[in-house]
């Protein structure tokens, strides 16, 4: 009987990863191997169903440790790499660049250096078969105007934040290892992530926690800002899809199709909630919505052209913006003790040590 191989995902505690992790265990037969450092934003709490899963193995450690790199790909000689790993929220990069470069930049190359490393070691099927699918994001392009096209695979980069800068770089070095060394990659980049297990630092579950605590919504600038939205299970079927069907060294683009301004998403969250929370003391919740400074370099618009990945893959997300945020929503009301636990001390202490300001910065 062949045996089968696990994957190896990095970041596989963050919220991305850790939906995929289970997306992955639920629908496919290989094994998983889990690489996380276990930041403020990692929460193995949310991977708590798979502890004595005999399928699911969880190793804490930094992808920037290119000894543990080589040493977990040579014990668990894995099929693929998925690498979701990265420091990614756009306003701590602002305030605190350093962490962003370490992590998206050399912890990038260390996996590429080790990945590459072991790829020379495998022969026939296996060294067919081996990929390294780099997980990117929308934000390496830039900004758009309210009438340019979305971006697409061939868009030039244009990174205006910190965060992204440190993205886009990563991305040129899954590139190079591909042309220059013949590593077997694939690069998708996604639109706005949302959805089950969102740390809330991020504008969907910052708004949902805030707005049940009657706490003001901040809504930076004029909230006209455009995102396409993307539930998060339809970016995990999306990454399953390219690692299967990919062509190797290949981009492709994974949006939502749904392009809503910030203003009109805490809109939306705030009639959701008047509807499933009735009894809620701050109904109407829109009347918490606070106009604040907009932060530094605010990008004004991001949509992704998503036909690529549906003509060659046959991929296409299959919640609306609608349908996917009701979800996130009722989520949210049903699991308040997994916000509770991700919003301890433990939060606040290692965003002050780390970046030496509060989360009401934020």
């Amino acid at each position: 009987m062949t045996e089968i191989k696990p994957i190896l995902v990095t970041g596989g505690a963050g919220f991305i990863g850790s939906n995929f992790v289970l997306d992955w265990i639920e629908t496919e037969s290989s094994p998983v191997i889990n690489l996380d450092k276990l930041t403020y934003a990692g929460n193995p709490l949310t991977l708590a169903s798979l502890e004595n899963n005999p399928r699911y193995t969880f190793v804490h450690g930094d992808i920037c440790d290119g000894e543990l790199v080589a040493d977990l790909l040579e014990r668990h000689r894995p099929q693929a790499i998925v690498h979701f790993a990265a420091e990614s929220h756009v306003d701590r990069s602002i305030l605190g660049p350093e962490a962003f470069l370490k992590t998206n930049i050399d912890g990038t190359f260390q996996l590429l250096r080790g990945a590459l490393a072991f790829y020379r070691t495998l022969e026939g099927e296996e060294k067919e078969n081996f990929r390294f699918h780099h997980v990117s994001t929308d934000e390496v392009f830039g900004t758009l105007k309210t009438e340019d096209p979305a971006f697409h695979e061939e868009t030039p980069y244009a990174p205006n934040s910190p965060y992204a800068a440190s993205k886009a770089a990563s991305d040129h070095l899954v590139r190079a290892w591909h042309h220059t060394y013949g590593l077997p990659t694939l690069m998708t980049n996604c639109s706005n992530n949302y959805g089950p297990y969102h740390f809330p630092e991020k504008l969907i579950p910052l708004m949902i926690t805030h707005a049940l605590e009657g706490k003001p919504l901040p809504v930076y600038g004029d909230g006209l800002q455009v995102r396409d939205w993307l539930y998060v299970k339809d970016h995990c079927s999306a990454i399953r899809t390219v690692l299967a069907n990919g062509t190797v060294g290949e981009t492709y683009n994974i949006g939502g199709c749904n392009q809503r301004t910030n203003l009109e998403v805490v809109t939306f969250l705030c009639e959701l909630l008047d509807e499933l929370v009735p009894k809620s003391a701050f109904r109407p919740h829109r009347q918490l919505i606070r106009f604040v400074t907009d932060r530094p370099g605010h990008d004004r618009r991001y949509a992704i052209d998503a036909r690529k990945v549906e003509r060659e893959l046959g991929w296409k997300p299959a919640e609306s913006f609608e349908t996917g945020l009701r979800k996130t929503v009722e989520w949210y009301l049903a699991n308040k003790t997994w916000t509770e636990n991700v919003t301890s001390g433990v939060y606040k202490q290692w965003i002050e040590k780390n970046y030496g300001f509060r989360k009401a910065e934020l």
